[in-house]
C-alpha cells in the first residue's frame, strides 16, 4: 500500500515536471505585449531553465542517493511550485529569465530521483517505465491545453500562478501521506553484467541517442504550438485551439510509451530500439513542407516515435546499473540529455528567424539519422541474459 501510494505521487510528479517546463512555450504566444518583445526574443529567456534542467540533475541525483529520495521529492514539488508562481509575478524580462531558470533548477530533481524510485524493484520494468512515461507525456500534452485555457480565461499570469499553487499543495500532501521509508533507495535490482568492451559500447550508444534525442524532443515540444500557429491557418492563431491540438498530439504519442514498455518486457532492447529511431528522420523530412491537417497527421506519427524512445533509454540504465548508484547514473544520463536539449531553444529561435520551420525540421532530421545510426551499433544482448533480482551488495553473475 505504501509503495502504491508512493508510485502514484511519483507518477504525478512526472506529469507536473513536464507540464510546468512547457507552460511557457504556449503562454509566451500571449506575453509579447506585456514585455514589449517578440516571440523569438521571449522564447530565448527559457534557455537558462533548460540548461538548469540538465545541469542540476547531477547534484539532485547525488542528493537522492546520499541523502533521501523522499526528501528530494518534497523539495521538487514545493520548489517548482514556488518558481512557477514567480514567473507569473515577473515584471521584467530579467525577472522572467531568473524565474524560468529556477523552474529548471527544481524540475531537474525529478528524473534522476523519481525514475530511480519507479524502477527500484518493479516486477515488470518496461510496464513500470511505460506507465510513468505516459504520466510525463500527459504533462507535456496538457501543458499546452492548460496554458491556453488559462490564458484565454484569466490572462497569461494565471497560466503560471494557478499551477504553481497546485504543485505546492502536492508537495505538502506527499510529505504528509507518503512515509519517509517508502522510497526504498537500497532495494534489489535487475542487472546484466557484460564485458568491459560491450559495456562501453552500450553506454556510447546511449550517449549519442540521449544527446541527439534530447535535442529532437525539446526542439519539437517547444516549437509545436508555434508550428501549428503558423502552418494551420484554420485555427486563425486561436491560443486555446492551438493548445488543444498540441494536447491531442501528445496524448496520442503517450500511448507509444505503453506499447514500447510492453515490447521492452518481451523482446531484446536492440529489436525495439532500432525501429523506433529509424522512423524519426523520414518523418521529420516529411514535415519540412507540409501544412494544415497533413502536418497534424505526420506530427502524430513523429511524436509517437520520439516519445517511444524515452523508456528505451531509461530501461538501458535500469538494466545495466545497481540500485545504490542508480540516481547518479540517471543523473548523468539526464545531464547529457537535458544539457543537449537546452541547445534546442537557441537553435529553434535562430533557424526559425521569423521565416519558418523548414530549417528546423532539416536540422532535427540530421540528428534523427545520427540516432538511428547509433542504435544499429547497440549490442544484441539476449533477453535470457537478464539476471533475476539480487541483493545489490552481492556479486552479479557474468552473462555467458
Amino acid at each position: 500500500m505504501r509503495r502504491d501510494l508512493q508510485t502514484l505521487f511519483v507518477n504525478v510528479g512526472h506529469f507536473v515536471d513536464h507540464l510546468y517546463m512547457l507552460i511557457f512555450p504556449t503562454a509566451v504566444l500571449a506575453m509579447g505585449p506585456a514585455f514589449g518583445a517578440s516571440w523569438n526574443e521571449l522564447l530565448q529567456l527559457s534557455f537558462g531553465g533548460f540548461v538548469a534542467f540538465g545541469a542540476c540533475s547531477l547534484p539532485a541525483g547525488w542528493l537522492g542517493d546520499r541523502w533521501s529520495r523522499w526528501g528530494m521529492m518534497v523539495v521538487f514539488f514545493v520548489g517548482i511550485g514556488v518558481a512557477t508562481c514567480l514567473v507569473g509575478l515577473a515584471q521584467s524580462t530579467t525577472q522572467l529569465f531568473l524565474a524560468l531558470t529556477l523552474i529548471g533548477v527544481f524540475g531537474a530533481i525529478y528524473h534522476p530521483v523519481g525514475i530511480a524510485m519507479i524502477v527500484a524493484d518493479p516486477a515488470r520494468l518496461g510496464r513500470a517505465l511505460g506507465v510513468n512515461g505516459v504520466w510525463g507525456n500527459l504533462g507535456l500534452a496538457f501543458a499546452a491545453l492548460v496554458a491556453g485555457a488559462l490564458v484565454e480565461v484569466a490572462g497569461w499570469r494565471a497560466a503560471f500562478l494557478v499551477p504553481g499553487v497546485v504543485a505546492i499543495v502536492l508537495g505538502i500532501a506527499f510529505a504528509v501521506f507518503v512515509p519517509r521509508d517508502a522510497s526504498g533507495t537500497k532495494r534489489s535490482a535487475r542487472g546484466i553484467r557484460l564485458s568491459r568492451s560491450v559495456m562501453i559500447r552500450v553506454f556510447a550508444v546511449l550517449l549519442v541517442a540521449t544527446s541527439m534525442g534530447g535535442v529532437i524532443f525539446n526542439g519539437l515540444t517547444v516549437s509545436m504550438p508555434k508550428i501549428f500557429a503558423e502552418r494551420i491557418t484554420a485555427l486563425g492563431g486561436w491560443t486555446l485551439g492551438i493548445g488543444a491540438l498540441v494536447c491531442l498530439v501528445y496524448v496520442f504519442a503517450a500511448v507509444a510509451q505503453l506499447i514500447v514498455g510492453r515490447f521492452i518486457d518481451r523482446y531484446p532492447l536492440r529489436s525495439v530500439f532500432i525501429p523506433v529511431t529509424v522512423a524519426q528522420a523520414p518523418l521529420l523530412l516529411l514535415a519540412v513542407s507540409l501544412e494544415g491537417w497533413p502536418l497534424v497527421a505526420v506530427s502524430l506519427a513523429l511524436m509517437f516515435v520520439v516519445f517511444g524512445q524515452i523508456p528505451i533509454n531509461d530501461a538501458i540504465v535500469a538494466r545495466y546499473t545497481d540500485a545504490g548508484w542508480r540516481s547518479r547514473v540517471y543523473a548523468l544520463r539526464y545531464v547529457v540529455s537535458f544539457g543537449a536539449s537546452s541547445l534546442a531553444v537557441p537553435m529553434v529561435a535562430t533557424l526559425h528567424g521569423g521565416t519558418g520551420f523548414a530549417p528546423v525540421f532539416l536540422a532535427l532530421a540530421a540528428m534523427g539519422a545520427a540516432t538511428a545510426l547509433a542504435a544499429l551499433f547497440f549490442p544484441a544482448v539476449a533477453r535470457e541474459e537478464r539476471v533475476p533480482p539480487v541483493d545489490t551488495a552481492a556479486p552479479v553473475a557474468r552473462a555467458g
